[in-house]
């Protein structure tokens, strides 16, 4: 979102961190918002360690439930509008066909329960809120699987990948840029699925970043979600319909590995 802020300079951005506003502070985030005239909130913060979020759950529950209910509230009160990020972990990922924004959510684990509790939230208390749920986000910016791809293909001769969980690579960029669609265009209440186009496993996902960087020395394996044990289920299957989105904003999606291309060429001018 700061990078297309210059891109839509007819509105006047805020970017905050835990330093500049805790969002679980009602009373805080109630004097900001109204003290700088918000007219809409976008949340991207959350608690989003899978796995401990199965040994911390009312952190958990804190920041993807709690935070989300306060920030909607206040909008509301202001008469502003919020867009929630959500994710694909409110479903269970049992189905083989692309989830729609009204089959019904089932989530089994505690990221997921929290985010889904956090887009009820939300819906509940702002009138003017929209929910987009996403998924296997990546960018230039912070940790995530395409930068952990890439230094471990370069420091590893070989590396295994599950085959058997199934979705769709989101570059945040590209969520960044259908957010701002929906800022310029009005908010259309309701929740919405956003991910790049095109469905693969985290193991093509990982050929494909191997691929494209030109890692040639790193053997990549396939392995069953059995062979990786962790804590936390993930969805099987998770790919989103984004039909919805399509048609309401008008909103051009990309396929994942053209995106893939563009994040690693920004990537490669950083370095």
């Amino acid at each position: 979102m700061r990078i297309l802020a210059k891109d839509n300079s007819q509105h006047t951005y805020y970017f905050t961190d835990i330093q500049e506003l805790d969002i679980c502070d009602e009373e805080a985030v109630s004097a900001f918002v109204s003290g700088n005239q918000i007219e809409m909130i976008v949340n991207c913060a959350a608690y989003t360690a899978v796995d401990k979020a199965e040994d911390n759950p009312e952190l958990c529950d804190t920041l993807n439930r709690v935070a989300p209910g306060i920030l909607a509230r206040v909008a509301q009160q202001n008469g502003a509008g919020i867009i929630q990020v959500s994710t694909d972990y409110v479903f269970d990922g049992t189905t083989h066909v692309p989830y729609l924004e009204t089959d019904s959510p089932c989530p089994n684990s505690i990221y997921g329960t929290t985010k889904l509790g956090g887009e009820q939230e939300v819906m509940q208390a702002c009138e003017q809120a929209v929910v987009i749920r996403t998924a296997w986000l990546y960018s230039t910016f912070g940790n995530n699987f395409v930068k952990t791809m890439i230094r471990l293909g370069k420091e590893r001769e070989t590396l295994g990948v599950v085959f058997d969980q199934i979705g769709t690579p989101t570059y945040a960029g590209d969520l960044a840029q259908a957010i701002c669609t929906i800022i310029n265009k009005g908010i259309v209440r309701g929740v919405y699925h956003f991910s790049n186009e095109g469905v693969c496993s985290w193991y093509d996902f990982t050929l494909a970043i191997h691929r494209l960087s030109g890692i040639t020395t790193c053997k990549v394996s396939p392995l069953h979600t059995a062979d990786y044990p962790v804590k936390a289920n993930r969805p099987h299957y998770s790919v989103l319909d984004k039909t919805k989105i399509k048609k309401t904003f008008g909103i051009d999606i990309p396929h994942w590995e053209e995106s893939l291309v563009q994040c690693l060429d920004k990537l490669n001018i950083e370095n």
